[in-house]
């Protein structure tokens, strides 16, 4: 093989591993910040130690929510239309939380497999649109805004 072709193959084989080594490195850093969550089926077959912190998510089951005398705690049901899980929490719940609602929470289950929540975030359904995208489709002749 001649120097021109060998050096022209070192440079290839040397872009490539670089090219490897920092996809490699991505994926490694994004790896770090998923954030996945257990279903209430999934959490009660996990069998997650009571010290675990973990997260949770599923549907709060309707008629299910029960705030205490001083409003501070609620306690509910969250479910994945298998399974219930009770939850407690202390604290100031999302606007968006409501019954039929999807929520995750971040916490640890009890001994009594009661999952005491530190941390409950609200979604909103696919439907979800904000007020100013809603108005400006109305403008537009065929689009639709539901």
């Amino acid at each position: 093989m001649n120097k021109h072709r060998q050096r022209k193959l070192i440079t290839m084989m040397s872009v490539v591993l670089m090219l490897s080594l920092a996809a490699g490195l991505i994926l490694y850093a994004l790896k770090q910040n998923i954030n996945l969550f257990y279903t209430p089926t999934q959490l009660i077959e996990a069998k997650v130690a009571p010290t675990q912190i973990c997260r949770v998510g599923g549907y709060v089951k309707k008629n299910s929510v029960q705030f205490d005398a001083s409003g501070q705690s609620v306690a509910f049901i969250v479910t994945d239309k298998q399974r219930d899980i009770l939850v407690r929490y202390h604290g100031v719940l999302p606007n968006l939380f409501r019954e039929g609602q999807g929520v995750v929470m971040t916490g640890q289950l009890n001994a009594e497999h009661v999952f005491i929540a530190s941390d409950i975030l609200a979604k909103h359904d696919e439907k979800y649109m904000p007020a100013s995208v809603a108005k400006a489709l109305q403008k537009i002749p065929g689009a639709s805004a539901s």
